[in-house]
């Protein structure tokens, strides 16, 4: 499709209402999608299980639509199977995380910074325990930058990592709200940024992809330097919230670890070893398969593999690797069930056919200001993306719309992938159905001090859903 028929498509779509008053325009679009997210984000602040909320929220979405409520349940529960493969991909990374953890590698790594933090525990300087933080804070961000691209593990890092650690954040009075931001941040803008592992997908497969088959020419952008400013803004929200927002030291009790008592074995030599190769096994293996299949194929390779060969070294015995592995999967399983929820929200939205609308409408409220048409646009992909809940599922919708309307206001290629790009990752931090805050939350609600809500889903959407904003739409304009 060239820029001609953009515009004609863009035309055609603004004026699909022109029989209808302007008011019966916005409020269909009200009806239809901005009050199905409304409904499941503000259930899920009163603290109605996210699960729940994402439904409820669907069949309102659905009926407002004039779905019937028929066409709206089936739209749903069709929905629910594409997210099926991919949580049982997760549950499965939940058990290879657990059968790590019976290693004895976590407990280790937990067990060595202890033992540092407790040689100077006795009279320890402020700057002993400041430095401290800062490197456990800086290893946790590296692993996280690291899982969407060196080692593409995605989220199954955090209940591997996270919850031994939490006895070290305690004697560190770190703020656990602090650990969910950095956390976040290092899963999102990796993605968002560098076109290397999950990065690939989204910016290469999904954005310039997607945009191509709308009928642009993408052979000589620079993805990064189109994504460098919204990145920008993430980094500002990062600092924010390491040296502003959650600086105070915050006190958390001693409590014991969901799970812990079939994790907590005497590390050795062996088992270190063997967890090692299990994990470089499972992380070459899903680089490998990444390159030519889906990333819910390679996790699930990935995984069996790692699994594989915990049980046939001996390192997680056969008359354990049940409990093993039930309580890896039950650890993961509330982010499988909130993911294939969230596809059944996702499907109802498409189905409804209200989306395009409220893209529409944008164009014929502000005409050629590009001001505030982009941060219009961006807005709209937040709403739309913190109701799907990840942005990869997002992009696909956004951009087929938002490319014709993009040309028709005169964007520069560069601009419009910065803005397409920086709408649909909007929202992935701050949604209660985002992996990359139910992944946070999974780690650091391990003892049950951490609220997904208001420990992970708000201070993430307050410190990166703002800046990302504001940085997107300084890419719009300067692109």
């Amino acid at each position: 499709m060239g820029p001609s028929a953009q515009m004609t498509y863009s035309a055609a779509l603004l004026h699909s209402d022109r029989g209808k008053p302007r008011s019966s325009l916005c409020l269909s679009i009200v009806n239809a999608v901005v009050i199905a997210v409304a409904v499941m984000l503000l259930l899920a602040l009163l603290r109605v299980h996210v699960v729940i909320a994402l439904f409820i929220g669907a069949l309102v979405g659905g009926l407002m639509a004039g779905m019937g409520l028929e066409a709206t349940m089936v739209a749903f529960q069709t929905g629910l199977g594409d997210g099926a493969k991919i949580a049982l991909s997760y549950a499965l990374l939940g058990a290879f995380a657990m059968a790590v953890a019976a290693s004895g590698l976590p407990k280790a790594l937990a067990d060595a910074l202890i033992r540092k933090l407790d040689a100077d525990a006795e009279g320890a300087s402020q700057k002993v325990v400041t430095v401290t933080s800062y490197l456990l804070i800086a290893g946790i961000l590296a692993m996280s930058i690291m899982s969407q691209n060196l080692i593409p593990v995605h989220i199954a890092f955090i209940p591997l990592l996270i919850p031994p650690l939490l006895t070290v954040m305690n004697r560190l009075h770190l703020d656990r709200r602090l650990i969910a931001c950095v956390l976040t941040f290092g899963l999102v803008t990796t993605y968002m940024t560098l076109p290397v592992g999950f990065g690939q997908i989204f910016l290469g497969d999904i954005l310039l992809g997607n945009i191509e088959r709308a009928g642009l020419d993408t052979a000589d952008v620079n993805i990064v330097q189109a994504m460098a400013i919204p990145a920008l803004g993430m980094v500002v929200g990062l600092l924010i919230a390491v040296f502003i927002s959650y600086r105070k030291p915050r006190d958390y009790e001693e409590r014991p670890i969901a799970g812990g008592t079939i994790v907590e074995p005497t590390p050795t030599r062996y088992n270190l070893i063997m967890s090692l190769v299990a994990i470089a096994a499972t992380f070459s293996i899903q680089i490998v398969v990444q390159v030519n299949e889906s990333e819910a194929d390679g996790l699930l390779l990935g995984s069996l593999v790692g699994l594989g060969i915990f049980l046939l070294s001996g390192v997680v015995e056969w008359n354990r690797a049940d409990d093993v592995f039930t309580s890896g999967m039950r650890m993961m399983a509330l982010i499988g069930f909130v993911m294939i929820s969230a596809q059944g929200f996702a499907a109802v939205i498409n189905e409804s056919g209200q989306v395009e609308p409220l893209v529409a409408v944008v164009q014929d409220f502000f005409g050629d200001n590009q001001a505030i048409a982009a941060l219009a646009m961006l807005v709209v992909g937040l709403i739309v993306t913190m109701g799907i809940g990840s942005s990869f599922s997002t992009l696909p919708i956004l951009t087929a719309i938002y490319v014709p309307l993009c040309v028709s206001l005169d964007f520069s290629l560069m601009a419009t992938v910065a803005l397409i790009g920086t709408a649909g990752a909007l929202g992935d931090a701050g949604s209660p159905a985002s992996d990359s805050t139910l992944g946070p939350t999974a780690g650091l609600a391990a003892d049950g001090q951490h609220d997904h809500m208001r420990d992970t889903v708000i201070p993430t959407f307050i410190h990166y859903n703002i800046p990302l904003t504001a940085a997107g739409w300084v890419a719009a304009m300067v692109l």
